[in-house]
Formats: structure tokens, sequence, C-alpha cells
């Protein structure tokens, strides 16, 4: 695949992120109050199941889609997650390695995750969680734009 490809593919990544976003941050502000004292009503687990999802999904585009696209136009090699993100982190397209593999490793949880009773520390982990994810979205989006990556909307 040639940089212009690339770069096509890095656009329309980004804008598939960007349209995801919006709904995410919603959530996360309507999850925020919820209160975990047990029992947890019906329509808080909904929003919880709700923010759950859309953190896997931004999270998943961002790390899969974006970061590895951006990778490939750089020509840089990082084979693993891990190196991707300490690559990311030495260009400053991310603010910490150590951050993103967390938010990666929640998201991996959640999808393997059966069991209610942990339910609870999964969402206030994706709560706490959900800034750094965000904060390095932003970063990554002032990479982009400084490098002169995404196309004017």
């Amino acid at each position: 695949m040639n940089a212009s490809n690339l770069e096509d593919l890095l656009n329309l990544n980004w804008n598939l992120l960007n349209q995801a976003l919006p709904s995410f941050e919603r959530s996360l502000v309507k999850c925020r109050d919820i209160d975990f004292s047990p029992p947890i009503s019906f329509e808080s687990e909904e929003s919880l199941d709700a923010l759950s999802s859309k953190y896997s999904r931004v999270s998943d585009i961002y790390t899969q889609k974006v970061i590895k696209t951006l990778l490939f136009l750089l020509r840089e090699d990082a084979p693993t997650f891990l190196d991707r993100m300490n690559l990311c982190e030495k260009l400053g397209i991310i603010p910490s390695a150590e951050e993103l593999i967390a938010i990666r490793d929640l998201r991996n949880i959640i999808a393997h995750e059966y069991l209610s009773e942990n339910l609870v520390e999964i969402y206030r982990e994706i709560i706490q969680l959900s800034n750094n994810l965000i904060n390095s979205i932003t970063l990554t989006g002032s990479f982009l734009t400084g490098r002169k990556f995404l196309l004017p909307r």
C-alpha cells in the first residue's frame, strides 16, 4: 500500500473514531454520577453496559485502526501492541504507553467478562480510564494535524 492510500485509510479511520466519540463522551458523563451501592438499578446497569460497549469500540478503533495505520504511514516497525505503544509515546503520539496498555487490557477484560460479580469493578475502571483514552486521542489528533496527515473537513 502506498503513502497516499495509507493517508486515505488513516483519514477514514480517524473519521470513524470521531463519529464514535460523541456518543461515548455522553455515556461517560451520564455514568459518572451513578451510585454503585448495591443494588444497582436496571437503568444504571443499562447505561453502564452502553458505556462499556462504547469504550470497547472507541479503544479498538483508536488502538487497532488509527495507531496501526499511522505507524505504517510513518514506516515504523512495531510488531506487538507493547512495541507500538512504547514507540508512540517516544514519538509524542500518545502521552503514556502505560496508560494505553491499561486501556487495552481493560478492553480485553470487557470482551471476556462473563461473571456479573466483577462488573461493578469493571465499570468503575472504565470510568476511571476513559479520560486517559480521550486525552490520548486528543494528543494523537494534534500529532496528525501537525504532520498534515488529516484532510480538511
